[in-house]
Order: structure tokens, then C-alpha cells, then sequence
């Protein structure tokens, strides 16, 4: 790895994001405006509102759903603007000026919804995790064959982010050189629950402490991190090994509080283990892909390559021939990766949703992968809950 290619082609230093991140290209020349429809408003159907009005030349969002009347109501306060309003989605999806919907419900509610909307004729935005299980993404999937033109995409929003992209494109041109180990962990230091005024909506408010409608910590934080690996090495875990429980919070939830799983991938020769607590927030989000040459540490907008010893010295030689620009260490003795980080992953991910739908283009983040991240999360929660070992099948 000779130190003029290294910043020639990596990047790392001034090369911006990569020119085959398709996410980040030039607005559209067609300014169709597409009119959306918010199925579920919570803080993340809030949010992504949020975004698509600053994405004010593509998307106009018409239209609301919710089965809780306080969502909407607090919707309509953070907008300061009118919405037809709808607590049946069904209803939502007879509306034929709705060009596209997006699906941010409980998890168990995905499957449901994303079918109806797919045979109302609409697009698709929906939320991460695909599908409440198996069963259900197979269906799905399935469904999809039937309504090719329409774009169903999932909410996997990382593989939008620039820097991820910069890091999927270390790995395959070899930087990292052979990479045998991924540690990940996604921390908190909270209850994740939320306050209620009526006892009776504590499993419509709080259902990420359910089994009946809840994924639980793989589902809702770890499963971006699963999605990234399966992304970047175009693969998916042979062995799922993961275990858990109700180690702090003791309040009658059902998810566990306190999870590991472990990921074997096989064929690449890669163990990955995948953390997440709720009692502890000092290590947050960690992102560590480890290789023979070199080791990427990922936070959410900010990346640090570190090379291996041998390459660390290749890298610190002078260069005075071709004049390359020097490369700047920090104390630990990384490199920064350069990239974009002006935007978070939801504002790129509904870019190229807008273009898929406009240049009927399949999404980076569609109803196939979208389906093998659903499989590995079922598959960890699954044997977290039976106690044993899980083994991937050939699902398609």
C-alpha cells in the first residue's frame, strides 16, 4: 500500500465522498413534487416530517394517520399547518392524490400495512425493522414480486451516510485487509420508557417492551449495525449465538434490557458481536471493524482509520518526490476519514428514495436486504429467548 494511492484512492484526507455514492448526486432535474402520507406518528413519523419539509421541492406530506389522537394533535402543534387526518391507515390508502406513504408504526404492525399499502398502488418508505419476523418478510417479499414498479424501501438509513459509504469502499478495495473481527455496541443509560397519563395505552406507548409487538434492543438499535455488515461485505450470518435478560429495570417489561449477540459469518471468516444495555451510557454507539492491515473505528459522524503497524510506518514515509499532501495523525495514531457529514442518514435515505421513485431505480436499502436483516434479527431473538444456537437457512 504505497502512500500516494492510499490518499489517491481512499480519500481519507481531502477526496470528499466517494463519486459512486449515488445518494449524494445533484438534485433531480424532474421537480415533480410527490404527495406523501405519515402513517404513525410518533417521534419517528415526527421526524421524518421534519425532514421531508426540508426536502420541501420533492415532498409535500398531505396526509397523517395515527390510532392515538395526542400523536396527532402534537403533530399538527410541531407543524403549525393543516393535515387531512386519518386513525384508520386504510382510509389513508384509498386516498389516490397519496403518491407515496411512509410506514413508522410498531414493528409488529409493519407487515399489515406495508401489504395493504403495496396493493393500494402506493410507494413505500418503511421503517426498520422490515418486518416483525420471518414468515412475514418472506410474504412480503413475495407480494413485491408482483408490483415491481412500485419502490418499497427500508429504513436502514446508514447505508446512505457518506461515511459508510467511505468505509463499505475501504473494505472492498482492501485497506483493511483481511477482517476477521466486528465489535459494535449501542448504549443507554434510560428506561426507554415513556410516561403515560392512562394506564390503558401503555402497550400502544411503550410497545418496545413487548414480545407481541416488539423486537426489542436488536430490532430497534443493533439491527443498523447488523444491516451495515451484511451491506459491506454483501453477506449474512451462518451461526447466531445471543443472550439477555431483565438485568436492571425491573417494571414488568418483556425485551430484555441487556443483550449480546454474536454473528458468525462463515464463508468471510468473521465473527461479529453486537451489544446493547440500558443501564450504562458511557460507550454510546461504538462501530470497531478490525482487519489485518488496519482497523475502522465508526461513531455516527465521524469515522478514524488506523492502521496496522507496518502500514502505520508505509504511511509516515516521506514523500518528496510526488509532493503528497501530508497526512494528519491524531494522538492515537488515526486518520480521519474524510466525508460528508452535513446532513444525518434520514435526509440522504429520503433523497434517493425521491429518485428511486422518480427514475425507477431499486433502492440501496430494499425489500431483499431489508429481508436478511429481518431474518438476523428474528434469528438473535430467537436464541436469546430459547437459549440456543440459531443457523441461517436459505429463506429465498
Amino acid at each position: 500500500m504505497e502512500r500516494r494511492g492510499f490518499i489517491k484512492n481512499t480519500g481519507l484526507l481531502a477526496g470528499g465522498i466517494m463519486v459512486q455514492n449515488k445518494v449524494v448526486q445533484a438534485f433531480s432535474i424532474n421537480k415533480q413534487i410527490l404527495n406523501v402520507g405519515v402513517i404513525g406518528c410518533g417521534d419517528r413519523g415526527k421526524g421524518l416530517i421534519s425532514v421531508m419539509d426540508g426536502l420541501s421541492d420533492f415532498y409535500n406530506v398531505i396526509a397523517i394517520c395515527d390510532v392515538l389522537d395526542f400523536r396527532i394533535k402534537e403533530t399538527i402543534a410541531k407543524n403549525k399547518r393543516e393535515f387531512i387526518l386519518y386513525t384508520d391507515y386504510r382510509k389513508l390508502l384509498e386516498n389516490n392524490k397519496i403518491d407515496a406513504v411512509i410506514i413508522s408504526v410498531t414493528l409488529s404492525d409493519h407487515f399489515e400495512i406495508a401489504k395493504a399499502a403495496l396493493l393500494a398502488g402506493k410507494h413505500i418508505y418503511l421503517e426498520k425493522t422490515m418486518t416483525y419476523n420471518i414468515p412475514q418478510a418472506l410474504e412480503l417479499s413475495n407480494l413485491k414480486l408482483k408490483h415491481p414498479h412500485q419502490i418499497l424501501q427500508i429504513g436502514h438509513q446508514y447505508r446512505y451516510v457518506p461515511l459508510y459509504f467511505k468505509v463499505k469502499d475501504m473494505i472492498e478495495k482492501g485497506y483493511l485487509g483481511k477482517v476477521t473481527q466486528i465489535d459494535c455496541r449501542w448504549d443507554r443509560n434510560s428506561t426507554w420508557r415513556r410516561p403515560i397519563t392512562d394506564k390503558s395505552l401503555e402497550k400502544a406507548v411503550n410497545w418496545r417492551m413487548y414480545k407481541e409487538y416488539s423486537g426489542g434492543l436488536v430490532a430497534e438499535l443493533l439491527s443498523h449495525q447488523i444491516d451495515f455488515i451484511n451491506w459491506a461485505f454483501d453477506t449474512h450470518p451462518d451461526e447466531i449465538l445471543a443472550t439477555g435478560g431483565i438485568d436492571y429495570y425491573k417494571d414488568g417489561r418483556e425485551t430484555y434490557d441487556n443483550v449480546q449477540v454474536m454473528l458468525r459469518y462463515n464463508k468471510e471468516g468473521i465473527v461479529g458481536n453486537f451489544g446493547s444495555t440500558l443501564a450504562n451510557a458511557h460507550d454510546g454507539y461504538l462501530f470497531k471493524i478490525k482487519g489485518t492491515k488496519g482497523m475502522v473505528s465508526l461513531l455516527m459522524n465521524e469515522g478514524i482509520y488506523y492502521p496496522e503497524k507496518k502500514q502505520e510506518k508505509e504511511l509516515k514515509t516521506i514523500d518528496g518526490v510526488t509532493g503528497a499532501t501530508k497526512i494528519e495523525w491524531n494522538k492515537e495514531g488515526g486518520i480521519k476519514i474524510d466525508a460528508d457529514n452535513s446532513k444525518d442518514g434520514t435526509w440522504y435515505a429520503l433523497k434517493d428514495f425521491y429518485d428511486c421513485i422518480i427514475y425507477k431505480k431499486e433502492p440501496t436499502s430494499n425489500i431483499k436486504t431489508g429481508s436478511n436483516t429481518a431474518f438476523c434479527v428474528h434469528l438473535a431473538n430467537q436464541s436469546m429467548y430459547n437459549h440456543k444456537i440459531e443457523y441461517w437457512k436459505d429463506y429465498f
